[in-house]
């Protein structure tokens, strides 16, 4: 067969012509998050990093909400109801910004709109949702603790009845390394009680909360930061989530912002191999762009083909958790891969860089430094490898 005259131009960015796997709905849905962070965000955000601060979060989120990004894959209570690969795509336009944005729109839409749409009750729903998908109302979700990370069974914080069946909570304890707590109107916080662990939607104004931030980051500095401390935090039995008991309700929290993180480390990769591929073109060295040298043009293939199988396996598991078939391992595989192989993309990157890919004037110092946190957050390498090692083995290597 003689080849096509007609063969659309070569992107070098879409190595392997993927937007063509892409309906004109999600294309216009990546094209209006993108126009909303080179607006919104992009101008703004090398500042934000250097100062460790978001200037005007909440009207940033308002922002986020009017476009619908906010619990964009959940149904009903004002809630967009658009498709995980929707989301996906948005995760990737916003992290190909800042990791810290998409972590925003993670926590608030995946972790903390989540849990009250899957295991709250329809007062809990009507109460926060619809605020919460408009960004006039921030939430934040308190699993993590000073001395429980990986092991979330071991949490301390607990909750106990203040009398007998039917009775107010009292909520004690400590949750750190919250996205948003500090700024959150509500908080999602799993406690341990005599039943088990245990979800409550804790309104920040409750008298015993608070949040202090941490302060001193060298990652996620575009990003906000706290502790959840509890001091006899008093609710009444309908702040409780009615029906969820164990691991079971958080950690189906943590699979839907994971699987944002398989798309949103894309992103990263993407705008420091763009960088990467502009400054090795501009850069003059013994006569020439380093762009026309061997060793400048391995490292930019190798980055870009590790992007381009990254983009495919989010691609890959988006449309199966659309068609319902999304295995949490398969979750697991996709942010062990995705995100290892964007922090050494950005770290290739620097490299043709040189001296100027530590500058912030350039993105890709600051996508590296965030992406040490994201290796780390929503399971660290060490616990997605043992997840895929016993479903591999039928061996639990966890204790």
């Amino acid at each position: 067969m003689t080849p096509s005259t007609d063969l659309p131009a070569f992107d070098p960015l879409d190595a392997a012509g993927i937007d063509d796997l892409l309906s004109d709905d999600e294309r216009a849905v990546r094209a209006s998050v993108r126009q909303l962070c080179a607006e919104r965000v992009d101008p703004y955000v090398a500042d934000w990093f250097e100062r460790g601060t978001i200037d005007d979060v909440r009207g940033l989120a308002k922002d986020l909400g009017a476009l619908g990004l906010l619990g964009m894959h959940l149904e009903g209570y004002g809630c967009a109801g658009m498709s995980a690969t929707d989301y996906g795509l948005a995760c990737l336009e916003l992290e190909a910004s800042d990791s810290g944005i998409r972590s925003l729109v993670s926590v608030q839409g995946s972790l903390a709109m989540f849990a009250i749409w899957r295991w709250g009750s329809e007062e809990h729903k009507h109460e926060w949702l619809p605020s919460m998908a408009t960004g006039e109302a921030i939430g934040c979700f308190g699993l993590t603790e000073p001395d429980a990370g990986s092991d979330p069974g071991s949490m301390r914080t607990r909750a106990r009845r203040a009398g007998g069946e039917g009775s107010d909570w009292i909520l004690e304890g400590r949750k750190m390394w919250i996205t948003n707590s500090s700024i959150a109107d509500v908080a999602v916080v799993w406690a341990q009680t005599d039943e088990g662990v245990r979800g409550f939607v804790v309104p920040t104004d409750t008298p015993g909360f608070s949040a202090p931030e941490i302060k001193h980051k060298l990652s996620l500095r575009a990003s906000v930061t706290g502790e959840i401390v509890l001091d006899g935090v008093r609710l009444p039995d309908s702040a409780a989530f009615p029906e969820v008991r164990g691991l079971k309700g958080p950690l189906s929290c943590l699979n839907e912002a994971r699987y944002g993180i398989v798309w949103g480390a894309m992103g990263a990769a993407r705008s420091s191999l763009r960088a990467a591929l502009d400054y090795a073109g501009e850069r003059i060295q013994f006569g020439k762009p380093i762009s026309a040298f061997q060793l400048t043009q391995h490292k930019l293939v190798d980055m870009n083909l590790e992007y381009t199988k990254g983009l495919l396996l989010a691609l890959h598991l988006g449309r199966r958790k659309d068609a319902g078939t999304l295995r949490p391992e398969q979750v697991s595989l996709g942010k062990l891969n995705n995100v290892r192989e964007a922090i050494e993309i950005c770290r290739t990157a620097r490299t043709v860089l040189g001296a100027n890919g530590i500058s912030l004037e350039y993105p890709v110092i600051r996508h590296a430094n965030n992406l040490e946190s994201v290796l780390t957050y929503e399971g660290t390498v060490e616990m997605h490898t043992l997840v895929l090692g016993e479903a591999m083995t039928g061996h639990s290597a966890f204790r």
